[in-house]
């Protein structure tokens, strides 16, 4: 994507004159807002921004954003963001997904947006239910979900979206949830990525799956819950005296695993905390990984390492080609039809066939 040219705009130039038609107390509002505040501080530009949804509670979200925006067809909006990208590679795009919407019927799609690595911004809001057709279970539901189509507690093993990211070729991954303050901050830092950033956004779907999330998205229990990768920070979690991390992630080298360790007085060197780096796949792919409960819900950006773009080289290819065809003279469509084995049909409609 060429540079955009900032410009100034208010949280109030994002909103529309739509009545926001979500089920109260939906975590969609709070991501709603979230990515309404991001906007003006990245600068972006209404008239050049893309807003691309398939189905499901998430994919209204075009509606509620004042930009130009498609309401596509189940599981096809990577087609329909890859077809605008490459059409006009000048333009920002965001695609909005759900867990059902995302990672089933359009899992093929998602897997070959993130491969090509296009130029846009992925947000799957990940509720672990089928929300707008009534509460059946979704391919990230935990074992035991019991819902309309698992009256007996669902059996399958859920689907991990950063997992499938990483597996997938993405260069960017992160975590956040719908009421977090920051949010912004990883929306920011996948806007700022060149090249297909996607985040997994737990989102609190307040009628089929209430609180599913509470055990590491409550204030209570955050800090012992969570731990925010942080490019060169230390990954600690924990709050002792005056908000000194009592914990962290530290790899066991015998069993090449993670494994969560004591800080005794803040000392998290020696307690042999790992550092983040962000461009260390291996390293992401193991805390994308960890099992919650034993471990912490890691969350921020988690990978980030950038890699041409797809769009960039379909540019480029279509360039050449003009330029090889202006330097032959072939700029000639019907010329160019005509070429080759041609034959013409005469004849009138009387003659037999």
């Amino acid at each position: 994507m060429n540079e955009l040219t900032r410009i100034e705009t208010t949280l109030k130039d994002w909103e529309t004159d739509q009545e926001v038609r979500w089920c109260p107390g939906c975590g969609d509002y709070a991501i709603l807002k979230a990515v309404q505040r991001t906007l003006p501080q990245i600068g972006a530009d209404p008239a050049k921004t893309v807003f691309v949804s398939g189905i499901g509670c998430s994919s209204r979200f075009p509606y509620y954003v004042e930009s130009y925006g498609f309401h596509t067809i189940h599981g096809r909006a990577p087609a329909f963001v890859t077809g605008i990208k490459l059409a006009n590679p000048d333009l920002d795009i965001w695609m909005v997904t759900g867990d059902g919407d995302g990672m089933s019927i359009g899992g093929n799609h998602t897997m070959h947006l993130l491969r090509r690595n296009l130029d846009c911004q992925i947000l799957l809001f990940n509720n672990e239910i089928y929300g707008l057709t009534k509460g059946q279970y979704s391919p990230t539901s935990r074992r035991g979900t019991t819902s309309p189509t698992s009256p007996g507690g669902s059996v399958d093993r859920p689907a991990n979206p950063c997992a499938f990211a990483l597996g997938s070729g993405a260069r960017f991954v992160a975590r956040g949830y719908d009421v977090s303050k920051d949010l912004g901050d990883v929306l920011v830092a996948a806007h700022a990525h060149r090249g297909a950033a996607f985040i997994e956004i737990f989102q609190n779907c307040i009628v089929y799956n209430k609180d599913v999330f509470d055990d590491f998205t409550q204030k209570k229990v955050a800090a012992e819950t969570q731990v925010w990768a942080i490019d060169g920070e230390p990954l600690v979690f924990g709050a002792g005296k005056d908000k000194v991390p009592t914990r962290g992630l530290a790899l066991d080298a015998a069993a090449m695993a993670l494994k969560v360790v004591d800080i005794t007085d803040g000392d998290w060197q020696a307690a042999g905390v790992l550092v983040h780096d962000q461009t260390n796949r291996i390293l992401a792919h193991m805390l994308v990984e960890l099992e919650f409960g034993p471990f912490p819900m890691v969350l921020g950006v988690i990978y980030d390492d950038p890699r041409p773009t797809y769009d960039a080289a379909i540019a480029e290819q279509m360039q050449a080609a003009r330029a090889k065809g202006a330097a032959r003279n072939r700029g000639d469509l019907a010329a160019l039809l005509a070429k080759g084995q041609t034959w013409t049909v005469s004849g009138t409609a009387q003659d037999p066939i």
